[in-house]
């Protein structure tokens, strides 16, 4: 083994895994990643193969994450999905009366 796989060696530790599937991540990764509980991670493949661990943050940590200095720029999301849905409604009522 070379000087460089050995000081990566040293951040590995070996964990079970249950028959559902499930591990515990050991404490000194989830302090690195300051992951709480509960809480959730993210795993991600990246293009060599190699599978990264990531805390995801809640959603009160993310909340004001996308302010703007402008909020008037931005269509609240409630407005958005009430526009969608009568446009989907409209379609549906459309192609059920051409049926007809």
């Amino acid at each position: 083994m070379s000087a460089s796989e050995s000081s990566s060696d040293s951040e590995k530790e070996i964990v079970a895994v249950t028959k559902h599937g499930q591990a515990t991540i050991p404490k000194r990764f989830r302090e690195k990643l300051d992951i709480d509980a509960p809480g959730k991670v993210l795993f991600r493949e990246t293009d060599d193969g190699t599978v990264v661990v990531e805390r995801v943050r809640s959603a009160s940590e993310m909340q004001g994450f996308a302010a703007r200095s402008d909020p008037s720029t931005d269509t609240p999301a409630t407005e958005l999905l009430r526009d969608k849905r009568a446009q989907d409604k409209s379609e549906r009522d459309a192609q059920f009366s051409s049926d007809k």
